[in-house]
């Protein structure tokens, strides 16, 4: 993948410079068909105007063809961008260049915060790769929610076609504004949803015969001299219509124009959908969802985008007075409204296939980036967790990978002792973060994955509150009773993962709270790790015999530096590096050498 981005990236950075050149010279030309028209009217007076009809024709036409040379250059750029942000990713440069999607992460999340999944260097801020809002919010609904095998597989078979199919990426990754995420979701639907204000079609005529009128009225009173009385009647008539719906034509104005923008990117990424041929069962379900509406979705809001677009035509200076006698903001506030009671109901559906798609072609994205991952295989019965190699999704690629077996014929418990530093709460992180991907439909770091459907529960980072009143030991037991809640009402479908359990207390206390809310989790048919500086923790998995074992890293203190190998091993750990550790920071601890 590297060499094929590579070997594109040149060809469209060339390809971009080719369209810089032709911009610069349709440039010259308009600059060059302008200044001659001046020199015309200098050299010959007003009389050369005739003269000068010419040049602003040439000017025209050279205007509309340099206007295409820019969009075409404005997608070239795009192009180099796509290349240039995927080989960022794949050497690991991505951290702090792409879009954090903290706004999205809701507030006591069971698992959200904890494996960092918002933020920088986030797994968000990996996948999203996303051109729309829509697909955003569907990214990160499906990171906080496991989705059904059935839906699961679906999506599997969704990324395995997308991922081999770079050139359909690469032109959703060029539309619309490379440098702005467009379509508001909630904007839309909002808009789709609310009352038309608008719903007289008699009205409608009425005002574009009265309009009709008042500009026959002008034409026949600037050629005969004529008829002035009725042009100021007909004028009055239109300012008083115009009083009447000012009210509601200033909310159709003022709910149109922020949707208005994006438009043409909904239009075009519902294009791009009707029109290729899918081949994986979830791609054709989508596109029946567009088609079912019986109306083409594409042309539909193309024809939208139009309408919105001459409304706000009234801005242009030159155009403010004709706007005002034809009534333009009122006219075209009448074609919105009627489009929306024809089409408005639509929308939300059409928002929802377009989320799904650019959620869909993100995960292919990170698919085809990721040839060694591999997709899990998810089965019904559990709770189970076979994952072997398996690392943080996140890391580089020398980051050191674990086995990590839960259920069936493996323990339901690992309780991980080690060293700080050693890698326990990174393999926490690691295995939640996999499952976040696999509940998604996405490839996991792993040689091999095998699961059930399991729903994270994880108490990694809970932290206290001084607004709250809260301290940090009372979050951590709150987010503990959520955990086994949710063991409770999903019997052998959650998978937890608990960093320093009860830490905030005395070890008698930890020891009695850790054992009973960990045989508990068992009991209830869940599937975890937990990890522990102390070592007597490690005493609870004799009373679950088979059911519970214990694991450690092991980390060397040598000629002053800590070194760590970051591979599980089995048993409890037998070292302990803390007392070296400050020792080397010029702590004076105990007895020892300084």
């Amino acid at each position: 993948m590297k060499q094929e981005y590579a070997t594109r990236l040149a060809a469209r950075r060339g390809v971009l410079a080719a369209r810089e050149r032709t911009h610069a010279g349709y440039a010259y030309a308009r600059l060059a068909v302008f200044l001659g028209a001046v020199v015309l009217l200098w050299l010959r007076g007003v009389t050369a105007a005739d003269w000068v009809l010419g040049p602003l024709a040439a000017f025209i036409v050279l205007a509309v063809a340099h206007g295409r040379v820019l969009n075409a250059r404005d997608r070239a750029k795009s192009a180099v961008g796509f290349y240039e942000r995927g080989l960022a990713r794949l050497a690991h440069e991505w951290i702090g260049r792409g879009r954090e999607g903290r706004h999205l992460a809701p507030a006591e999340h069971l698992y959200a915060e904890d494996l960092d999944l918002f933020g920088r260097g986030s797994l968000f801020e990996l996948l999203a790769t996303t051109r729309t809002h829509a697909g955003e919010e569907t990214l990160a609904r499906w990171m906080l929610a496991p989705a059904p095998p059935e839906a699961v597989k679906e999506r599997q078979d969704a990324l395995r076609e997308l991922a081999g199919r770079l050139d359909l990426r690469e032109r959703v990754a060029v539309m619309g504004d490379e440098l702005r995420i467009g379509v508001h979701a909630d904007v839309l639907r909002r808009w789709s949803a609310a009352p038309v204000t608008l719903t007289n079609p008699g009205a409608r005529i009425a005002v574009a015969l009265l309009v009709a009128g008042t500009v026959g009225a002008i034409v026949w009173w600037a050629r005969t001299g004529e008829g002035a009385w009725i042009l100021l009647a007909l004028a009055a008539t239109q300012l008083a219509v115009a009083a009447w719906f000012k009210a509601r034509v200033l909310q159709v104005v003022e709910a149109v124009d922020e949707p208005a923008h994006d438009l043409d990117l909904f239009a075009d990424l519902l294009r791009t959908i009707e029109d290729e041929a899918f081949q994986a069962g979830r791609l054709r379900a989508l596109q029946s969802v567009v088609a079912g509406s019986g109306r083409k979705a594409s042309a539909e809001i193309a024809r939208l985008s139009q309408l919105t677009a001459l409304l706000s035509s009234r801005h242009n200076v030159m155009f403010a007075i004709p706007a005002g006698i034809l009534m333009w903001a009122t006219q075209w506030a009448f074609a919105i409204e009627a489009w929306r009671r024809r089409t408005g109901t639509h929308i939300p559906r059409w928002l929802d296939v377009v989320g799904e798609f650019e959620a869909l072609v993100a995960l292919a994205t990170f698919t085809a980036e990721h040839p060694d991952f591999v997709f899990p295989e998810v089965g019904v019965e559990g709770p189970l967790l076979h994952a072997v190699n398996l690392a943080h999704p996140t890391l580089p690629a020398d980051a050191v990978p674990n086995t990590v077996r839960l259920g069936g014929s493996a323990p339901r418990l690992l309780i991980v002792s080690g060293s700080n530093m050693s890698g326990k709460s990174t393999l926490l992180r690691a295995v939640g973060v996999n499952m976040v991907l696999a509940g998604m439909g996405a490839p996991v770091r792993a040689a091999e994955c095998r699961l059930s459907p399991l729903v994270v529960g994880a108490s990694i980072r809970v932290q206290d509150s001084l607004t709250d009143g809260r301290s940090r030991f009372f979050a951590e037991i709150t987010r503990l009773k959520a955990i086994a809640d949710l063991a409770g009402d999903k019997p052998g479908a959650v998978l937890f993962l608990l960093d320093e359990i009860l830490g905030g207390t005395n070890s008698h206390d930890r020891r009695v709270g850790s054992e009973a809310v960990l045989i508990g989790l068992v009991q209830a048919g869940a599937v975890g790790l937990v990890t522990t500086h102390d070592l007597a923790l490690g005493e609870i998995a004799t009373a679950m015999p088979g059911r519970a074992a214990n694991v450690h890293f092991e980390d060397r203190f040598d000629e002053g530096g800590l070194s760590f190998d970051y591979r599980l091993k089995d048993g409890l750990v037998r070292t302990s590096n803390a007392i070296a550790l400050m020792r080397s920071i010029g702590l004076k601890v105990g007895d020892g050498p300084q």
